[in-house]
């Protein structure tokens, strides 16, 4: 068989599985030791190096700790305090519950980074408050969706950390090409959420009066304070830190682990159980995280070893694509398979394979995580797979249909796509930060 033929017959049999249900983590390491096995014995050259490689990576240690930091502001309250306090904030003016919605996704974001936590706490505290409220259930659903997934692009995040080990590329420096695509997004979603309120005011119609008259003078502040203190405080400790040079990621992730378990004692709400169930969820997830990263390690060496990256090559030559253009179908090809694969399989199946070629084309790393980072955001928002959806869907009262959640999240997918667009079109929204020696270690 020739060597196009033997990489076909190797994706195809990899997304074959993955369809069928067989959990990713071992597929990608079974399909790859079983192609390594029938096609080069057990001459597995230079793997096991690799994977001793992966396991001594610095960078990948900041995984577990931020993980941890994330499990652990789940169970303090911290959500909890910041939406009530966010929607009296926000409460007078048309769609504030919405605003209030996307300001505590965007503190949560650059507090844990752990979409599903976020959706899930969101979901349970604000949607029956906004239905209840007159909102309409798309745009009460599309917000909450959208608003979970900004852990993605919004540093500390567990994808960003994947992406720049995966494009070989400094944490750091990844986390400081975020800051400005992470806060044009939300801008963007504010943007649609007064748009649609001025619009429709019968989709996001103002609190009742009645509900905030308490909320006024030296209380309003002591609250708003007391709710915006902890994140800050949490935030500056581990992107300032990084930003600063002062700590190397890892170094601020373990930073972040225990300003959030001090959080938690603060908040009373430690407890040995509490932290055995958050150790056991960071264990979990981790070895996730380590055993996907192996098995995909195992796959593109295979990969490699089928001449796969010079098929690949051939076949951009062949085409006659430039450097941008393969870039423009990388982007195209992430979000098809963001419809189907979760971030983590998108990640570590297609971003070993492309690194090399996009190095060669001379095209900025960094710049390429941020816009992959964009556009695996939209694979927790697009149905019929987006997790985010599902995760809302699983708390959602019963009158609310899966139908639709899912029009409500098509405005943020576009508007996600339009984010991307700008960032394509103009890279210094996320390269400018990276050109100054604040993007630290």
């Amino acid at each position: 068989m020739s060597d196009l033929g033997l990489v076909l017959l190797l994706f195809g049999t990899l997304f074959a599985m993955l369809l069928a249900g067989f959990p990713v983590a071992f597929t990608l390491g079974g399909v790859a030791f079983v192609f390594a096995l029938f096609t080069f014995g057990l001459d597995f050259g230079v793997l096991p190096s690799r994977i001793f490689g992966i396991m001594k990576n610095e960078y990948l240690i900041a995984v577990a700790p931020f993980i941890f930091m994330g499990v652990m502001l789940e169970k303090s309250g911290l959500a909890e305090d910041l939406l009530e306090t966010m929607a009296l904030l926000f409460g007078r003016i048309r769609g504030g519950l919405a605003i209030s919605v996307v300001v505590v996704g965007t503190l949560l974001a650059a507090s844990t980074g752990i979409v599903g936590a976020t959706v899930v706490t969101m979901g349970l505290l604000s949607l029956p408050t906004m239905l209840k409220r007159g909102y309409s259930a798309e745009l009460a659903t599309g917000t909450i969706s959208a608003s979970g997934t900004l852990g993605q692009i919004i540093p500390p995040s567990i994808v960003l950390i994947l992406l720049a080990t995966a494009l070989e590329e400094p944490v750091g420096r990844m986390f400081m090409a975020a800051v400005v695509p992470g806060i044009m997004l939300v801008g963007l979603y504010l943007l649609w959420l007064v748009s649609a309120a001025m619009f429709k005011p019968s989709s996001a119609p103002a609190m009742p009066p009645e509900e905030l008259a308490e909320f006024h003078g030296l209380a309003m502040i002591k609250r708003v304070l007391g709710a915006f203190i902890a994140p800050v405080i949490l935030m500056v400790a581990v992107l300032g830190s990084i930003f600063a040079g002062v700590a190397t990621p890892t170094e601020a992730a373990a930073v972040g682990a225990m300003g959030a378990t001090l959080l938690t004692v603060v908040q009373r709400r430690f407890t040995f159980d509490c932290l055995r169930r958050v150790t056991g969820e960071t264990t979990m997830l981790t070895s996730m995280v380590y055993v996907i990263l192996i098995g995909a390690t195992a796959f593109s060496e295979v990969f490699r070893e089928l001449n796969g990256d010079i098929v690949l090559a051939e076949l951009i030559d062949q085409f006659d694509l430039s450097g941008m253009r393969f870039l423009a179908v990388v982007m195209v090809v992430v979000f098809i398979a963001g419809f189907f694969l979760d971030f983590i399989e998108i990640t570590f199946i297609l971003v070993p394979i492309i690194q090399p070629i996009l190095d060669r084309e001379g095209i900025d790393l960094t710049w390429v995580g941020i816009l992959l980072a964009l556009n695996l955001q939209t694979s927790f928002m697009t149905p019929p797979f987006g997790f985010s959806l599902f995760y809302l869907k699983g708390v959602a009262p019963p009158e609310v249909k899966t139908s639709q959640i899912y029009r409500g999240i098509v405005p943020f997918i576009i508007i996600q796509l339009i984010a991307l667009g700008l960032v394509l079109k103009f890279p210094d929204l996320a390269l400018w930060l990276t050109r100054s020696d604040a993007a630290g270690p």
